[in-house]
């Protein structure tokens, strides 16, 4: 592609990869602090440029977070496919940082239907190991730092 190429294509294509490849880079960023906290947290596809954080739940049960690329932190608990609960929107959450988002995974009571955030998160287990491990950046082609 020669620069004129590069340049003849509209703005929006370019501020659109760009949106794209963060979300997913943050996503990551947050998967890698929860597992870093023994939480069993992976990096959810919802579709194409859709990303968001998965939770391995006791009793066969995922928390979904994020995965409708609405604005805020909001999630969805599945069983089998089947909804069973869900996390409203955590209110300024559109304003968070990866920190302040893992400590809110992690501070998520989910026993109940409608679950709440706990004042304090749940006593931390032993750090999982990056999801992909040793050939994660060959599966994922190179494409984050």
């Amino acid at each position: 592609m020669t620069a004129r190429q590069a340049t003849d294509r509209p703005q929006d294509y370019f501020s659109a990869d760009i949106l794209r490849r963060v979300q997913e880079i943050r996503a990551r960023h947050v998967v890698d602090k929860l597992r870093e906290r023994g939480i069993d947290a992976r990096l959810a596809r919802a579709g194409v440029d859709q990303f968001g954080i998965s939770i391995r739940l006791p009793g066969g049960r995922e928390a979904q977070w994020d995965t409708d690329g609405a604005v805020g932190l909001e999630a969805v608990v599945l069983q089998d496919g089947d909804l069973v609960g869900f996390v409203p929107k955590i209110e300024g959450s559109e304003n968070f940082g990866e920190d302040q988002v893992a400590d809110a995974i992690a501070r998520t009571d989910y026993d109940q239907p409608v679950a709440r955030l706990r004042a304090e998160p749940a006593p931390a287990g032993p750090p999982l190991p990056p999801a992909g491990g040793v050939f994660r950046r060959f599966l994922d082609g190179f494409r984050y730092r």
